[in-house]
């Protein structure tokens, strides 16, 4: 299940990220501008933000097996509509369409790891199931461009909704929803939210910290096109083992907050580690040094990625079985709201001050969410007792 949750959350970040690895094809080739491509690339993670929490709901009330069968349907759906969409603003509300129908998999996939994994090994099995973001990524990068340059923004949209419609196959014939009845789980438990302020504080810290993740991801292949010449390909690859690199990071933090035991400290030092990289990142740029600005992005890309479970885990823990539904949903909402308005915002910033200037300012964000995150001893308090609960 942990291996089908993976293969379906990188199947429908594809159909999310296309509208972005297509933002090179569509100012070159369509004469869109970079701010009107932003606007579509931004599209689907819109479309997130409205359904992620009627998503988690649902999950909380039917299961995950059930909201994965009719998510992933009507994502393949909406994924054919974009396809058959004439026009800026048809595509744009397909594209929202899709990114709202995908969205089903983002809180089902982490409640099921949750109520599947024991908390000694919740870190390391959440790890491997945050891999699916960057790899997601990285088959975007190499094959979105490809695909758009051979078949069309159709060819490359129809990428992501063949890989959805495996994935819908697969969860079809392998996930079983864990061994506590959803109806029990739905029954147990208070408000989480209501005890502290413990969630919504893990839910600002993961806003600022995806600010880079997000601008590294949409505009890392437009920097290296156009900033310095590269090849798509290149640049392609560039991102794809960015991406790549950041899977693996994901494990290795999961892994750090098993034996640590604590989800949150380590997530300070990765957001102090990731603004050091974001400015020497700007500082290459500035220098016009294409190889070590190559070197920077791979480490900064791999480090803004790798708090995302972290997190991800810690909802799951804190929230209790009742309302793990609700606040994964609650987690990505605020993370997708905020990637889904930053492509034109940081397009247009890009168009005046140039890619190297908008790192360095995206490098604010992760220093503002160190102070941010969690007393350790709160925490770790509210998800002992939680652990418990599901156990």
């Amino acid at each position: 299940m942990l291996a089908v949750m993976v293969f379906g959350q990188a199947s429908t970040t594809v159909v999310t990220a296309t509208p972005a690895f297509l933002i090179p094809y569509l100012h070159s080739e369509q004469g869109m501008s970079l701010a009107s491509a932003g606007v579509l690339a931004g599209a689907p993670h819109l479309g997130l933000v409205l359904t992620l929490i009627a998503w988690g709901a649902l999950t909380d009330r039917f299961g995950e097996r059930r909201v994965l069968l009719a998510g992933l349907a009507l994502t393949t759906l909406a994924v054919a509509a974009s396809m058959l969409a004439q026009g800026f603003a048809w595509l744009g509300f397909a594209l929202v369409a899709s990114g709202a129908m995908s969205a089903c998999i983002n809180n089902a996939s982490g409640r099921l790891i949750a109520g599947w994994f024991p908390i000694d090994k919740r870190g390391l099995a959440m790890g491997i199931r945050q891999t699916c973001q960057p790899v997601g990524m990285a088959v975007a990068a190499l094959a979105v461009p490809a695909a758009a340059n051979a078949w069309g923004i159709t060819g490359a949209l129809a990428f992501g909704g063949v890989l959805t419609l495996v994935s819908l196959v697969a969860c079809a014939i392998v996930v079983v929803d864990p061994q506590i009845p959803a109806k029990t789980l739905a029954q147990a438990g208070s408000n989480p939210y209501r005890e502290s302020g413990t969630l919504l504080r893990i839910h600002a810290v993961s806003v600022l910290l995806v600010i880079p993740q997000f601008v590294l991801s949409t505009f890392g292949l437009v920097w290296f096109v156009i900033g310095f010449g590269w090849s798509e390909l290149a640049a392609g690859a560039l991102v794809a083992a960015a991406q790549l690199i950041g899977a693996v990071g994901r494990i290795v933090a999961g892994v750090w907050s098993d034996r640590a035991g604590s989800r949150l400290r380590p997530i300070r030092i990765i957001a102090v580690a990731c603004a050091a990289l974001l400015l020497l990142s700007a500082a290459f740029g500035w220098a016009d040094w294409a190889i070590p600005a190559a070197i920077a992005y791979v480490l900064v890309s791999c480090v803004s990625v790798a708090d995302n479970g972290l997190a991800f885990t810690a909802v799951a823990e804190i929230a209790g079985p009742r309302w793990s539904g609700r606040a994964l949903g609650a987690q990505n909402t605020g993370q997708f709201l905020a990637s889904g308005l930053l492509p034109p915002a940081i397009g247009a910033l890009i168009a005046v001050l140039g890619v190297p200037a908008a790192l360095a300012i995206v490098a604010i964000a992760p220093l503002i969410a160190v102070p941010i995150v969690p007393s350790e001893d709160d925490a770790h308090a509210t998800a002992t007792r939680t652990a418990k609960a599901v156990r």
